[in-house]
């Protein structure tokens, strides 16, 4: 395939790096100074990229896998990065809280887990307004560290192309951590089967969830028995891959490059992009980006969403129903699953398409406390969940993974789980500037109740 493709077919226009920028924009920051914007981006285009080609290839091979529920898909981290929560020990936390659910629902699920961070890139948010007002003062909406900032000033809320270079290099750095974790030993399952016994210990609901890890430990135990000890490749390391919302668009074209053994463009600033709720119309700029870079891809899929739009969606950005191309993650809210999911999913069966289906049921669980913060309930993401995981049945589908928003922080932003948190508590330690994350604990007791639904589900199956 040459560097200029024509990604929908022979009839589509050419596709180019910058051919976005004859589209319609959604979610575009205004830079004051265009001259400034201009030779930032020319530094970026000369700067190395942050993965490579081959490392896409590999995933896009594993996503397919999930596609004919041969691989499980955990997708998780920050709602938006910070600069100033760039720290080896934030970095680790997080992946460390991955590895610990990615091992329980390996267990649950009997297929491997696909791990992809929201890491090493999402600096970007799309906004539902423009501009931001308190107390009669009215600025531009705060759009992610890697554009503004989040203090409400002016100078902090004018977008800064300079930004885009911090975040090349804070990303680099978390890259650079990221692997020499996945494979220096950090990820031993021996080790991260500790990690989860001691979660189990400290959990009001550890008779519960004892079974399972016990069940985990004979299976370590048996593995050793054959040979695959604490220094064994599959034991010791593990594949560990980056993800983010492919928003800010300048960003993205400068991190585009040709892969030098296929001819093909990838985006090189994570290995999985993917494209908000916001920014699928299928004629805006964001669509006909992604439609040309041949890394794996997301499409959020939510509840305006309708059938006749997804299949053209489908068609746009994975015209030859490439395994492993996209993904279409969806995020109805506990209310919506059931009545919302069900037709986009028998359409995309029907259409013979092969996607990756992931649930985020984050998104459409926000709401507002009476002092207006911002938070998500527990029972709310699960009731997401085991809605998403119904419909599936219902229709004798493959669900293919979670998508969360997470940290391995000992955040208070998300209400309940087993420690029940409650409205008041969530002032004791309410760290993000965008959405509520789910903090370690409740990230693990929501892996060990998925991979308790996922063990069911196969019985069920089975008889």
């Amino acid at each position: 395939m040459s560097a200029v493709l024509s990604a929908t077919g022979p009839t589509a226009p050419a596709w180019t790096p910058s051919s976005w920028r004859a589209c319609p924009i959604r979610q575009m920051p205004s830079y004051p100074d265009q001259a400034a914007l201009e030779t930032v981006e020319a530094r970026l285009r000369a700067y190395p990229p942050l993965v490579f080609a081959g490392e896409a290839r590999r995933l896009k091979q594993q996503l397919a896998l999930a596609a004919d529920g041969k691989a499980f898909v955990l997708q998780g981290g920050a709602c938006a990065e910070s600069f100033g929560e760039f720290t080896a020990d934030v970095i680790r936390d997080t992946f460390r809280v991955l590895l610990q659910m990615a091992v329980v629902l390996t267990f649950g699920a009997k297929v491997p887990v696909v791990k992809l961070g929201r890491m090493a890139g999402q600096y970007a948010k799309p906004r539902s307004s423009d501009l931001e007002r308190i107390d009669g003062v009215e600025l531009p909406s705060y759009r992610g560290d890697i554009i503004n900032g989040s203090a409400f000033t002016e100078a902090s809320r004018l977008p800064d192309p300079a930004r885009m270079e911090t975040g090349y290099f804070q990303s680099a750095g978390t890259l650079n951590l990221l692997r020499a974790f996945a494979g220096g030993g950090y990820a031993n399952l021996h080790q991260v089967h500790r990690w989860n016994l001691g979660f189990v210990e400290r959990s009001p609901l550890a008779a519960r969830y004892q079974d399972l890890a016990q069940r985990i430990d004979e299976t370590l135990a048996f593995m050793g028995a054959c040979g695959m000890g604490q220094n064994a490749p599959q034991v010791n390391e593990t594949e560990f891959y980056t993800s983010h919302e492919a928003l800010l668009l300048p960003y993205e074209q400068a991190l585009t490059r040709v892969d030098s053994t296929t001819g093909d463009w990838y985006d090189c600033s994570a290995h999985f992009l993917w494209i908000g709720d916001r920014t699928r119309q299928p004629d805006g700029a964001h669509v006909e980006f992604l439609r040309g870079v041949r890394n794996p891809i997301g499409l959020k899929v939510g509840p305006t969403t309708q059938a006749d739009e997804l299949l053209r969606l489908l068609d746009l950005l994975n015209p030859w129903d490439e395994p492993g191309r996209l993904t279409l993650i969806s995020r109805m809210g506990a209310e919506g699953v059931r009545r919302h999911l069900p037709p986009l999913l028998r359409a995309v069966q029907k259409a013979g398409r092969r996607v990756v289906w992931l649930c985020d049921p984050m998104h459409g669980n926000t709401i507002s406390t009476a002092s207006k913060i911002k938070t998500r309930s527990f029972d709310a993401i699960l009731a997401e969940l085991r809605g998403f995981f119904d419909v599936f049945a219902a229709e004798g589908a493959l669900p293919g993974g979670v998508h969360v928003e997470m940290t391995g922080q000992d955040v208070t932003e998300c209400v309940g789980g087993a420690h029940r948190l409650t409205e008041a508590d969530l002032g004791d330690r309410y760290e993000t500037f965008c959405d509520p994350r789910l903090n370690a604990e409740q990230s693990l007791e929501m892996a060990f109740l998925v991979a308790e639904e996922l063990t069911a589900r196969r019985r069920i199956a089975a008889s």
